[in-house]
């Protein structure tokens, strides 16, 4: 008989912890007999609030999440609960199809950490776990025996359901006479984006596909992923490049000269494309969405998509097409919405597609950088340093709530100064030189975020950049 474990002990003494979004840590962490305590722990929080029979699972491309899922889906099993695996598919197409079927769900990704990495991320039957739904998988005690890992048959109902949400929205190919790229590098999605597209009536190019797993940070684009995407544009005459991170859940798209959209600017402009009445999003994102009048209430929350969809509810009371996004590109729906007449259900989870898809529907009859040049001159830019500790970050932080100076004099800005302070996530400062810059450590991986906001690209770039070097130098 295997060996009963009790999966509070061992979570506590795992090294995984939640971030923003997930549970993430070190593959080799990522044990079977942690897969399978979180899996238990996850199971024994949702029977007290729902009934259900079956999980769904999923994965992402990399190499480690597969044998994720086959421990997660033997605890299912050793708990009496039947697993359906989904196979490798973005995580909004899995959490659309359990919400539809009313079931919990489990994705087994990394997102757009390093492949070392890996995590799993927790849906309810209604949406993403809250923070007090993780709270409670920490402090669950199940019991719960070491997984035996087994072959996982692999459905494709999720894949083709998650295409034909948005197919159905369209009465015309809006996309015909369109070049279309599809950087697809090691994204969950890539093996569905080129025939959505085509089928779109666009004329679709393959572009980077990788064998190996890419890291792809939508909130951090990498000076060669800058560079490709202006080859690609030009060398191919595309209209513009559609890519994700790796789950399938942040879109990155860039315009028809290969410059990438900012995450908060292509949400921006989707919200505009549905007729939003109310937005939730970070207090990460450029400031001209709450500034100007695009919408008749915007609600900013700490950083990441719990936050931003525990706004939903209180913004509900009040107004009737709500939507979230983040600065990273993830856009969540928090209401039932029409597009053409056709009615959109709400996904109260990160996707990448909806965003892609309107801005490519508003820019059918011109180019996407016309769109952009429409909006204010507010210009933001960020990137993060990595290996840095989570006690480094927060001393920088706590040194900034006791003396902004001091803070602006150690992080190389000693020629400005604090006009307001934020501390809703990290340490967000107004300067006098009307720019913005904000800290934050990173809830999934030993890295430390810089943000920042100016009236031009160049300045916002040489904040981030000037404050990263002199971290990353002391």
């Amino acid at each position: 008989m295997n060996q009963i474990i009790n999966s509070q002990n061992v979570i506590s003494s795992s090294g995984i912890a939640f971030g923003t979004s997930g549970a993430r840590g070190l593959v080799i962490d990522f044990t079977p007999e942690v897969c399978a305590a979180f899996t238990a722990s996850f199971l024994l929080v949702m029977k007290q609030s729902f009934e259900f029979e079956t999980v769904a699972l999923a994965v992402d491309n990399r190499p480690s999440s597969y044998a994720i899922a086959q421990a997660c889906a033997a605890a299912l099993e050793n708990s009496g609960v039947s697993a359906i695996f989904y196979g490798v598919i973005p995580t909004p197409a899995l959490a659309l199809q359990a919400m539809a079927d009313k079931i919990p769900a489990i994705m087994v990704t990394g997102s757009h950490i390093p492949f070392d990495r890996n995590g799993l991320k927790f849906y309810r039957p209604d949406g993403e776990i809250t923070k007090d739904d993780e709270l409670a998988i920490l402090n669950a005690e199940a019991k719960c025996e070491q997984p035996i890992l087994k072959p996982l048959p692999v459905s494709i109902i999720a894949a083709e359901n998650y295409i034909s949400r948005y197919l159905s929205l369209f009465p015309t190919p809006f996309l015909k006479n369109k070049r279309i790229g599809i950087y697809e590098h090691s994204s969950a999605g890539r093996d569905l984006y080129k025939a959505l597209f085509e089928a779109l009536g666009a004329e679709v190019i393959s572009l980077g596909r990788s064998d190996n797993f890419v890291p792809i940070d939508t909130e951090a684009v990498s000076e060669g992923d800058r560079v490709k995407a202006i080859y690609w544009a030009e060398h191919y005459k595309l209209d513009a490049i559609f890519s994700t991170d790796g789950d399938g859940d942040r879109p990155l798209i860039s315009d028809e000269k290969g410059q990438w959209l900012r995450g908060d600017v292509l949400g921006l402009l989707c919200s505009l494309a549905l007729s939003a009445d109310a937005v939730a999003i970070p207090v990460s994102c450029n400031s001209m969405i709450s500034s100007e009048d695009f919408f008749r209430h915007v609600e900013l929350t700490k950083i990441g998509s719990p936050y931003v969809i525990d706004a939903f509810s209180k913004l509900s009371k009040r107004y009737k097409n709500i939507v979230g996004f983040e600065a990273n590109g993830g856009f969540l729906l928090g209401s039932d919405i029409l597009i053409n007449g056709q009615a959109l259900a709400a996904l109260p989870t990160r996707d990448a597609v909806l965003p892609a898809i309107m801005l490519l529907y508003s820019s059918r009859d011109k180019n996407i950088s016309s769109l952009v040049e429409q909006l204010p001159c507010r210009y933001t830019h960020s990137d993060r340093l990595q290996n840095v500790t989570l006690e480094k970050s927060q001393k920088l932080i706590a040194m900034g709530i006791k003396n902004q100076q001091l803070l602006l004099n150690n992080i190389g800005l000693q020629d400005e100064v604090a006009l307001s302070l934020d501390t809703t996530d990290g340490i967000r400062m107004t300067l006098g030189s009307n720019s913005i810059v904000h800290l934050r450590p990173s809830g999934n991986a030993p890295e430390l975020r810089c943000y920042a906001e100016a009236n031009s690209l160049e300045l916002a770039q040489h904040i981030v950049n000037r404050v990263l070097t002199t971290i990353g130098n002391t």
